[in-house]
């Protein structure tokens, strides 16, 4: 019988044939974690009372290696793997540079203090719905969409987020939750629409959906490569996640229906997702569509900024003033977008660091009050916080400092920065705006600050009167809820007095943007170097092949 032909694969034709090192487990581990934690959750779903501690292990172990992680990029410059060790781009690489690391941890940081808090806003039913595990898959999403280095996969990451969201407003299915989480979803799912198509107009363009190869690509394309119109595409998509003017509508319309903790998680995280892949594709990879829309981006980002501190102005509940704020904290970061210069994004990677910071712990902070006043929202309603809580009154007044940009606090230096940039390129009326929305939204906070904590009851109290003192918090509950929101505010006051790590890291961020060779570097350096090992290996097999064929020319 005659023998089968032998074939013998060459792997590192197609595959990266060294070991993982440590430090690349590191670039995904904040996935696997909240994955396993979620999925562990799921199974014990008969002990919901054990979720809460669950979460908190792993978001402390989230925050470790998000930590570690940033500190091997502020050293070493951007990391990458690629899933199934195949070479990049036909893998789904996950690479992280400053600015992906830098959001990526002060997530984990906010989503670690909510984890603590929120034992005492989810009650049983809540934690047998399923709240936990939709925050571990909510976080997965987050992670996710930080640290990948493929188009596609952000896009999947989205789409994890707004699942888990979607869970997450709906928990407790009252009607005003449902009706937020329909307006919620269905613009959501437009601009993940949107967001699939530009991305396969982008890889029918470029033939790749790996990001440093698109950003080496996008530079070698004809003129009439449709670049302009897959940019305006993808600003819309990630202006509607963003929400910013004019498709900002479902923000308000729904962060003030789910329970507080998760409107805290809302306000500090998901937007600020928006902002960050508006810039990973606008600015790193499709640079010439930033250019072509820089004018536009400007107009949105100056209208976004009003209308979020003019509606903050207009609103009676308290969460709704906070979610305006959210918006005009999106049109500042929209500003150093459209500016473009290195300082400007460093500007907005600052301004989105202490929005993180700053509107979570706004939001704990409205919690809290919330509470000890029996569940009531309306300014008119609330009064007498400081006679109830000094502590809550001083933490509280700290940010409104902070996202009214008023030193020696975290927003302060982000508008600085965003305001010499902006100067620096002769964008005086996006100056103007700048400093109008901050003088806007003292205004706004001032007022929530006078009425609920200064004045001493409801409106109609007597002037020097104070009204039934507010129901205070004791033990282990007054300890969930100051604990986050205090080491919240600690950061947001450290960023305002120390900020040169944080100007030091958020350029780097931006340098890693306008200048994307490490970047493509830390995906490609393995292949390259793997290549130019085979080439030496192919030249040795050939000069020896030559030396044996001279040795028997020479026997005969």
């Amino acid at each position: 019988m005659a023998g089968s032909p032998s074939h013998s694969v060459d792997l590192s034709q197609a595959m990266i044939i060294a070991p993982s090192s440590p430090s690349d487990w590191l670039i995904i581990s904040p996935i696997i974690i909240t994955i396993l934690a979620g999925a562990i959750m799921v199974m014990l779903r008969s002990k919901p009372n054990i979720h809460a501690y669950l979460a908190t292990i792993a978001m402390a172990m989230v925050v470790t290696c998000e930590l570690l992680l940033l500190q091997n990029v502020l050293e070493q410059g951007p990391q990458s793997m690629t899933m199934g060790r195949w070479m990049p781009p036909f893998g789904i690489s996950f690479t992280v540079d400053a600015m992906g690391a830098l959001l990526a941890a002060v997530s984990g940081i906010v989503a670690l203090a909510v984890c603590i808090y929120s034992s005492l806003d989810i009650n049983y039913t809540g934690r047998r719905l399923g709240f936990y595990p939709f925050l571990m898959l909510l976080m997965t999403g987050v992670s996710g969409s930080f640290l990948t280095g493929d188009i596609f996969n952000l896009y999947v990451w989205f789409e994890v987020m707004l699942i888990s969201s979607f869970g997450l407003i709906i928990l407790g299915g009252e009607r005003a939750q449902i009706d937020g989480a329909l307006k919620y979803a269905i613009l959501n799912l437009m601009a993940t629409t949107l967001f699939l198509v530009a991305t396969g107009l982008l890889y029918g363009v470029t033939g790749t959906l790996n990001m440093a190869d698109i950003a080496l690509k996008t530079t070698l394309l004809p003129p009439g490569a449709p670049m302009g119109t897959i940019g305006a595409l993808y600003f819309l998509a990630f202006a509607m996640k963003a929400a910013a003017f004019p498709v900002n509508f479902w923000l308000p319309a729904s962060y003030h229906t789910p329970r507080i903790v998760v409107s805290a998680v809302f306000a500090g995280l998901l937007t600020k997702v928006g902002v960050y892949a508006l810039i990973r594709t606008l600015v790193m990879i499709l640079p010439e569509s930033r250019e072509q829309l820089s004018e536009i981006m400007a107009i949105v980002a100056a209208l976004t900024m009003l209308v979020g501190t003019l509606g903050a102005l207009a609103q009676n509940d308290v969460r709704r003033i906070l979610g305006y704020l959210v918006i005009a904290g999106i049109g500042s970061m929209l500003a150093g977008v459209a500016i473009g210069t290195g300082t400007a994004i460093m500007g907005s990677i600052l301004y989105a660091v202490h929005s993180i910071l700053v509107m979570t712990a706004l939001y704990l902070s409205l919690g809290v009050l919330i509470r000890m006043s029996g569940g009531k929202y309306s300014l008119a309603e609330l009064g007498g916080g400081y006679k109830a809580s000094s502590l809550l009154s001083i933490l509280f007044l700290v940010l409104v400092f902070a996202v009214s940009g008023l030193p020696p606090f975290s927003g302060f230096w982000p508008k600085f920065v965003l305001v010499e940039a902006a100067l620096s390129e002769g964008h005086h009326w996006l100056t103007f705006a700048i400093l109008i929305s901050g003088l806007l939204t003292s205004i706004a906070m001032g007022r929530v600050w006078a009425h609920a904590f200064w004045r001493g009851g409801p409106i109609g109290t007597e002037d020097g009167r104070d009204a039934a003192p507010l129901n205070n918090l004791v033990g282990t509950v007054r300890a969930r809820a100051f604990i986050p929101i205090s080491v919240l505010t600690v950061f947001v006051v450290i960023m305002g007095v120390m900020p040169t790590p944080f100007f030091g890291m958020a350029q780097a961020g931006s340098y890693s943007l306008l200048r994307p060779q490490a970047y493509t570097q830390a995906v490609f350096g393995e292949v390259i170097k793997q290549k130019q090992e085979q080439h030496k290996i192919m030249n040795k097999e050939a000069e020896s092949k030559n030396e044996v064929d001279k040795k028997e020319e020479g026997s005969h």
